[in-house]
């Protein structure tokens, strides 16, 4: 089982922020990191930023992966990485990933958003980073 290096297995909240309803992908990336041997919390559909910071502090996840299809990605992103800094959980990782045009992503990055997977992200490229990111040191 992947963990954090210190025998701690890497726990990962993943969550769709907003009124999109689009859930596939965040399932499908849910369940590959799964397979991974990594803890996934599944937050569901319709998630504030305050329920996913929330619910991140509450389970003491390593990072957070957020999927956004709206649009909203410069509205939300921020919010989310605000409210863990106001909570003082600002150690909690965040990535993510949906339809984020291209010019949108530095500025992402540059917030703090560690990592941002654009349409057609492997699978596989996805786990890698999550792997390496939270220093897992065995495969599944």
């Amino acid at each position: 089982m992947p963990d954090d290096g210190g025998g701690r297995k890497i726990r990962i909240l993943t969550a769709k922020v907003g009124l999109d309803g689009h859930d596939r992908g965040i399932k499908v990336i849910s369940r590959a990191l799964r397979d991974a041997g990594i803890e996934v919390i599944y937050t569901g559909l319709h998630q504030t930023p305050e329920m996913v910071v929330e619910t991140a502090i509450q389970e003491d996840v390593d990072g957070i992966g957020v999927s956004i299809l709206s649009g909203a990605h410069m509205t939300l992103f921020p919010e989310i990485l605000r409210l863990l800094r106001e909570r003082g959980a600002q150690d909690i990782v965040v990535f993510g990933g949906g339809i984020i045009p291209d010019a949108d992503i530095q500025p992402l990055r540059d917030l703090g958003v560690e990592k941002v997977f654009t349409p057609g992200t492997s699978l596989e490229e996805a786990v890698a980073f999550v792997k390496q990111r939270f220093g897992a040191t065995s495969a599944a």
